[in-house]
């Protein structure tokens, strides 16, 4: 396609509609879920009152109609996911065309239908032109080819595949070559029928993920239906906390509101687990993995899933040649309380699962390889601590903000590239001081002989560097960058927006010095 027929379409689109597009293709997959949902039920009582032959091959047919229901709603999501996409991208060219419309103005010129500059050397305006149309261009072209795809596995035959599936101790990279090797209708038996198996796979593509993860959440829901009408006491509250969180979760996947959302991670087990990315992960030039802390779980998801998503929509404003995919990762069972925080176990714990899943998105990235950037916030600072030293952890840079400490004294104590670790902490962040180390706080005690009586209290009043797992990392004795935060930011004003903390925040995620 010509300079010229990119610009004009460009101009003339409202991606509004895109987004509109792919939302209506979500509906339609919800609503062949309502109606798949309805034939359980119906088969239990067909074969409670009828036997027989007839009975069989009717169980048999409506089965089969299930089944092409739950295919149907795959397709859905496949064409949601490619548009989706594409209108997240056309929001980033129009960003870019507009500045350039606005450079243009203020400097006199005019960007003429064929996409050429009049009136006078003009760099800004040809580089941001530029880019617009080559997102615009790639774009196109990306999701004409995804969109033939989904046409065509309209008439693909489900199948199951043959031996060879890869086992627990598999890589995410054989993950995904094996994946590659199956045919599509290989794949959409899988996703059909084992979404359960498929679901939590990291080396699967975050798109079919997604999908068989959707598929999971409904049967999740359903059982946690039948269970509330049986709990009772501490089981009730549980179960009742964890719909609360399906119920959010399921909102959100269905919203119309922010980028499209894809769940690559759902468990029940405790308070819940659950992985979000905001944008297709997959196809991204920059990925943020936001490993939150203390009391996090299922029901509470969304403040942490926002703070997310504030740096990449940052990240996608100073750059919006560049897409930007923000990932919740709350895979790892939290500490409820101080006690649990005091302790190292659930961080140590936690550490394998998340090395495994930055290896999966390695694996699974479509073109050019993106950045990865792994951000741990207050005990989930600990948690990327604990994951990046030992086998270490695929990330070009590490961020900690809020930190208790990351399990070493010194940044060479982690396995990620020199130079790319980051750190900050609020003067106002009560971390620095509820989390000293008790050597560091005796030390504090003594250095403040000879004060009134209130040096005890003057004693907390100056960050300390030893903290109780390890030396401050937002002391640059550390050895990690220290960039700024809002004074009065507290434990959570990192993603204020507005803020010198998100803009570091979103910098680092497109590999710029704040």
């Amino acid at each position: 396609m010509s300079a010229e027929a990119v610009y004009l379409r460009l101009r003339a689109t409202d991606p509004r509609r895109w987004h509109a597009v792919a939302a209506a293709w979500r509906r339609w997959a919800a609503w062949a879920g309502q109606l798949a949902a309805e034939f359980p039920p119906h088969l239990a009582r067909l074969a409670a009152a009828w036997s027989g032959s007839a009975a069989t091959a009717a169980a048999e047919r409506l089965g089969r109609l299930r089944r092409r229901l739950v295919l149907f709603r795959l397709l859905c999501w496949q064409a949601d996911q490619a548009i989706s996409e594409f209108a997240a991208a056309l929001d980033r060219a129009r960003a870019l065309l507009d500045r350039a419309l606005a450079a243009a103005a203020r400097g006199g010129l005019v960007i003429e239908d064929d996409a050429t500059v009049r009136g006078g050397p003009a760099p800004a305006v040809t580089t941001d032109l530029a880019a617009a149309l080559s997102v615009a261009e790639r774009a196109d072209a990306d999701t004409s080819a995804r969109l033939r795809r989904v046409a065509a596995a309209t008439s693909v035959t489900p199948g199951p595949p043959g031996p060879g599936r890869p086992d627990c101790t598999a890589s995410p990279a054989e993950a995904r070559r094996w994946w590659d090797g199956l045919t599509a209708g290989q794949r959409q038996w899988l996703l059909a029928t084992e979404p359960s198996w498929l679901a939590p796979l990291d080396g699967i593509p975050a798109a079919d993920r997604d999908a068989a993860n959707r598929l999971l959440l409904d049967e999740r829901r359903a059982e946690l239906d039948r269970a509330l009408g049986l709990a009772h006491g501490r089981g009730l509250k549980r179960l009742s906390d964890l719909k609360n969180g399906l119920d959010a979760l399921a909102d959100r996947l269905a919203g119309e509101d922010g980028p499209r959302a894809y769940l690559l991670r759902l468990d029940l087990a405790g308070e819940g687990r659950t992985v979000i990315a905001l944008g297709d992960p997959d196809r991204a030039d920059n990925v943020l993995t936001h490993v939150p802390g203390m009391t996090s779980e299922l029901a509470s998801f969304g403040g942490e899933l926002s703070r997310a998503e504030r740096v990449a929509e940052r990240a996608t404003e100073l750059d919006p040649a560049a897409s930007t995919s923000g990932v919740l990762w709350l895979d790892y069972d939290a500490p409820d309380f101080l006690d649990e925080a005091a302790s190292a176990r659930q961080a140590e714990q936690a550490a394998p699962a998340l090395r495994r899943f930055q290896d999966g998105l390695r694996a699974d990235h479509t073109g050019p390889a993106a950045r990865q950037v792994v951000l741990g916030h207050s005990y989930g600072s600990l948690v990327v601590g604990k994951a990046a030293t030992g086998a270490g952890l695929d990330a070009d840079d590490v961020i900690f903000v809020g930190s208790p400490g990351v399990g070493v004294d010194s940044a060479g104590g982690l396995r990620v590239p020199s130079g790319h670790v980051w750190s900050s902490t609020s003067k106002t962040d009560v971390i620095q001081y509820a989390a000293v180390s008790p050597g560091g706080f005796l030390r504090s005690l003594a250095g403040s002989d000879g004060l009134p009586f209130g040096a005890p209290l003057l004693a907390l009043a100056q960050p300390e560097p030893d903290l109780w797992f390890g030396h401050n990392p937002s002391d640059p004795a550390f050895g990690a960058h220290v960039f700024a935060s809002q004074p009065g930011g507290g434990h959570l004003g990192y993603w204020d927006q507005g803020k010198p903390a998100l803009d570091a925040l979103a910098a680092i995620t497109l590999g710029r010095t704040p």
